[in-house]
């Protein structure tokens, strides 16, 4: 028997970072998209949320509780809803942290989560994706080989969050490249890491509140011990279905957004009379994206409940992803269509919205359940 109810923890939980999002993150979500900054005290409330530390061990900082990716998709979306540049902000941590805590070895998970649990004296980030039209998690062009004892890094990577300001980087690098996903690996570097350059930061249709930068690595030399999870390596299809699941959920919420805007429009905007919710093509129009939405978040969550059973999530993950990146950008074009004229300016947060959802056709890693 399939059941799609959930757990009063998870209703609470939804319930909260919504009340979170709605109060905070949607007012402030217009200034940082012109500010190309999201203010840190923001992102602060949303730690003390327990947003990243919440899954982390208590010896470790964090606040025990139990990580389930479910959990993370209702967390993401409603995130997601207040304004996506905030969110991936506010869980851009998870992208260190969680493969450090799921895949790293005992004495990696001392070191580093130890330090991530107190964001003021650590921001850490990930780098999965590459600067070419054909990205391909599976055949990744950042190369780790052998090294004698340790591993040699080179490559460049695209569109890390605070890669100019983490003091530690999660670098996804092919190391066997014929056996695809299985032989991609993950390497923390210092920031200081001699070969490490830091570009500027890049300037995106979308995210503006969001900086990111890219990477490129020349000749880094690691340790032995800078590989995740230590001689095993690590399980990247897992961390590959995490991050869609993540990143769909996040669409769904940028969809939502635009969906629930729109109609409160088209219910007070009137024309020749009557509220333009009352004719027929526009009735329509926001039917179908309700029935997008609906129908992504059940792709999200059926792929989010494989990887809580432990079960492969790669196609689940891929469909939803894949899904879920056409329907947002379907749902905010035609909410920018509900407003009409008024959908193409600042005055009203849905150009704003499609200018995100476009991000997420194109973007890979960025988020992490």
């Amino acid at each position: 028997m399939i059941s799609f109810e959930l757990s009063d923890e998870q209703k609470m939980v939804r319930e909260t970072v919504a009340a979170f999002a709605a109060n905070e993150i949607r007012p402030a979500a217009r200034a940082a998209d012109e500010a190309g900054s999201i203010p840190r005290e923001l992102i602060a409330k949303a730690w003390e949320l327990g947003v990243v530390l919440g899954a982390l061990p208590g010896e470790l900082g964090g606040y025990g509780e139990e990580r389930s990716a479910v959990t993370g998709v209702l967390v993401a979306e409603e995130l997601a809803c207040g304004d996506l540049a905030i969110a991936l902000d506010a869980l851009a941590a998870r992208l260190f942290a969680y493969p450090v805590l799921e895949m790293g070895t005992e004495a990696q998970r001392a070191k580093f989560l130890r330090a991530a649990a107190d964001h003021a004296r650590l921001i850490a980030t990930a780098a999965m994706m590459e600067p070419s039209f054909d990205f391909d998690p599976a055949a990744m062009r950042t190369i780790a080989r052998h090294d004698g004892g340790g591993f040699v890094v080179n490559g460049s990577k695209c569109c890390v969050p605070f890669a100019a300001d983490a003091q530690s980087f999660l670098i996804y690098a092919s190391s066997d490249a014929a056996r695809g996903f299985s032989g991609v690996d993950a390497f923390i570097l210092a920031q200081d890491t001699p070969g490490l350059d830091i570009s500027s930061r890049e300037r995106n249709m979308g995210l503006k509140g969001l900086a990111t930068c890219e990477l490129t690595l020349a000749d880094c030399r690691l340790d032995a011990d800078a590989r995740l999870g230590g001689a095993g390596g690590i399980n990247f299809v897992r961390l590959v279905s995490e991050s869609r699941v993540a990143m769909a959920a996040m669409a769904v919420g940028v969809a939502r957004a635009a969906f629930e805007y729109a109609c409160v429009y088209a219910k007070e905007r009137k024309a020749f009379g009557v509220p333009i919710a009352t004719k027929q093509a526009v009735a329509f129009m926001l039917a179908e994206m309700a029935i997008e939405i609906d129908a992504s978040r059940l792709l999200v969550w059926e792929a989010a409940s494989h990887l809580d059973k432990g079960e492969d999530a790669l196609k689940e993950s891929y469909q939803a992803r894949n899904y879920s990146a056409q329907s947002s950008l379907i749902v905010t074009d035609n909410a920018v269509q509900v407003l009409g004229g008024h959908g193409y300016i600042r005055e009203h947060p849905v150009e704003m919205w499609l200018r995100n959802a476009r991000a997420f056709g194109v973007l890979e890693g960025l988020a992490i359940v």
